[in-house]
C-alpha cells in the first residue's frame, strides 16, 4: 500500500510497492520519450548552448533566405511539422497564442532547452524509483522539486491521451467511471491519473511544510 511522501530525517520519503514504483517507472519513461530532446547533447557546453537556441553554426545548415529554383526559401519549417503530437502542446505549451509568427519563434528559441529540462527532471525521478530500498522512494531537498515537475508532465500526457484538457472533460470521465467496466483500459488509466493526482499533492505540501517550518506532513495511506 503506498503511503504519501512525508519529511523525514533523511529526506522527503514516499512508499510504493514493486508494482507501483513499476508501472510509474515505465509511465515517466514514456513520457522522457515523448520529450526527448530533438538535438542531441555534443558534450560541448558552447555548442549545446547553441544548440537548444534553435541555431545551427554549421554553414551547411545555414540558407541564404534567397529562393532556390523550386520556389522555396532555405528558412522553410520541416515538411513533417504537422505532424507533432498534440502531447507536446501540453508538455511544451506554446506562448503568444494569438500570434503563430511569434508563438513559432519563440518555440524555435525555447523549446530545446525546455525538452531537455523536463528530461532532465524524468531521468532523475526514474533513477530514484529505481533506487528505492524497502519500498522507500527517497528525495533530497534538490531533488523533490524536480520530481514533483516531473509528476506533473506524466499526469499532463496520461490526462491528454485520456482527451482531459478542460474541468468540463475532467467532470465527465470522472462521472463515466461510476458505470464503466472493470474490465476498460479507461478505468484503469483514470484510477493511475488519481494516484498521481494523491501523489503529487503529498509531496507538494511536504514541499510546504517543509518551507514554512513544520516537517511533520500528512500521514495518509492509499
Amino acid at each position: 500500500m503506498a503511503r504519501a511522501f512525508l519529511r523525514e530525517p533523511d529526506g522527503f520519503v514516499a512508499l510504493l510497492d514493486d508494482g507501483e514504483r513499476l508501472i510509474l517507472s515505465g509511465l515517466m519513461q514514456q513520457t522522457r520519450v515523448l520529450l526527448s530532446p530533438e538535438i542531441e547533447a555534443t558534450g560541448d557546453a558552447f555548442d549545446d548552448l547553441v544548440a537548444s537556441m534553435g541555431v545551427s553554426l554549421d554553414l551547411a545548415d545555414q540558407g541564404t533566405g534567397s529562393a532556390d529554383s523550386t520556389g522555396s526559401s532555405g528558412d522553410d519549417e520541416p515538411a513533417d511539422t504537422g505532424h507533432r503530437d498534440p502531447a507536446l502542446d501540453r508538455l511544451l505549451p506554446t506562448a503568444h497564442r494569438g500570434d503563430d509568427e511569434v508563438a513559432a519563434e519563440f518555440r524555435r528559441l525555447t523549446e530545446e532547452g525546455l525538452r531537455q529540462r523536463k528530461s532532465s527532471n524524468l531521468d532523475l525521478a526514474i533513477g530514484r524509483i529505481e533506487a528505492a530500498d524497502e519500498d522507500r522512494v527517497v528525495l533530497d531537498a534538490a531533488q523533490a522539486p524536480a520530481f514533483l515537475i516531473a509528476l506533473t508532465d506524466v499526469r499532463l500526457l496520461l490526462g491528454e491521451r485520456m482527451g482531459m484538457r478542460t474541468e468540463e472533460d475532467a467532470e465527465a470521465l470522472h462521472a463515466a467511471m461510476e458505470t464503466i467496466d472493470d474490465d476498460d483500459p479507461l478505468g484503469y488509466a483514470m484510477a493511475w491519473y488519481d494516484f498521481l493526482t494523491w501523489l503529487q499533492e503529498t509531496l507538494a505540501h511536504a514541499l510546504m511544510d517543509e518551507r514554512d517550518g513544520d516537517g511533520e506532513g500528512t500521514d495518509e495511506d492509499v
